[in-house]
């Protein structure tokens, strides 16, 4: 399965690559602007996408909304700082598979991942 990885933070898509490394992913590309999100998705079609909302250039929730167009059954796990309900609520309602708040830790990437990849 394809990843590809979506922040703005250098040190955050290094942590989501080192904690996913385990699960034999084929790392895409990572990026960290949501309009650079979209290119190199239109381009790689992964099926799994960790997509931060906070962004220059586009938006985390607009790219979510383009990338579930050009592939409705990607898995979408949004990690971002703003963590509030309705952020959440807004990303699961828009079609993200999981939410994870910021900062984050191996551990809650790893419950996701492992819960994402049972239900492929």
């Amino acid at each position: 399965m394809k990843l590809m990885i979506v922040d703005d933070s250098v040190i955050i898509r290094k942590a989501i690559q080192k904690y996913s490394a385990k699960y034999n992913l084929e790392l895409v590309g990572m990026v960290g602007d949501g309009k650079s999100a979209l290119e190199l998705f239109e381009k790689t079609l992964p099926d799994i996408v960790t997509l931060d909302i906070t962004m220059p250039e586009m938006d985390g929730l607009t790219a979510l909304d383009k990338m579930l167009e050009i592939k409705s059954d990607a898995i979408i796990i949004v990690i971002s700082a703003q963590s509030d309900k309705s952020t959440a609520l807004s990303a699961l309602e828009k079609g993200a598979t999981d939410f994870i708040g910021k900062p984050f830790n191996e551990e809650k990437l790893d419950k996701v991942l492992q819960k994402v990849l049972e239900d492929v």
